[in-house]
């Protein structure tokens, strides 16, 4: 009777193992379940050196003239509302030397943050613009296209987006993003000479 009691407990306990579920192994050998738990979280930001209200503000005032040929952005701008961001001003730009379009939109409706919510699916690193903190946003299968975020005020950023305008020679998204950097640098510049 004693040695029934055994085998059945055992079998219970092999069957219980049995039905239990291993941690899936990944490429490199790690279980899943470490994977998670080492999983990075989104980075945060650094403090703003101040606050940049872009509250009343004309996109598309920016940039003065003289700041937008020294961004080769010699056609004139045309203001229109962005619905993807809480029908942010914007603001577009382009080139007829490079053919490139830079796009700004203030946006008042929402923190930089929701670029580095899980739900955005972007890839958003880290960058300084004119002091204050920043992204540079690349989106996934979109190579055309590179936007910097930048955090001016509590609940607002700048967006500037920069895209190949149509050329026939594509630029790189690299070019695109250093494209976008400057021109986030340049209106940083003329936001905090209004004071």
């Amino acid at each position: 009777m004693r040695a029934a009691r055994v085998i059945i407990a055992t079998l219970c306990a092999l069957t219980i193992c049995a039905c239990t579920p291993l941690p899936e192994k990944t490429a490199d050998g790690r279980s899943e379940e470490h994977d998670i738990a080492s999983a990075t979280t989104a980075p945060s930001l650094p403090p703003r050196p101040r606050e940049v209200r872009l509250d009343g503000l004309d996109p598309c005032e920016v940039l003065p003239e003289e700041q937008r040929l020294l961004l080769s952005l010699d056609h004139p701008p045309n203001p229109y509302v962005e619905s993807g961001f809480g029908n942010a001003k914007a603001c577009t730009m382009r080139s007829g030397i490079s053919g490139n379009v830079a796009r700004l939109a203030l946006v008042t409706a929402e923190g930089v943050g929701v670029w580095l919510d899980e739900n955005a699916q972007v890839d958003a690193r880290p960058t300084t613009v004119g002091g204050f903190p920043g992204l540079i946003v690349r989106t996934p299968g979109m190579d055309q296209v590179c936007n910097v975020e930048v955090d001016v005020a509590e609940g607002q950023f700048l967006d500037v987006m920069f895209r190949d305008g149509g050329n026939e020679t594509k630029a790189t998204q690299e070019t695109l993003c250093l494209g976008a950097q400057r021109v986030a640098e340049a209106a940083i510049a003329a936001l905090l000479q209004r004071g």
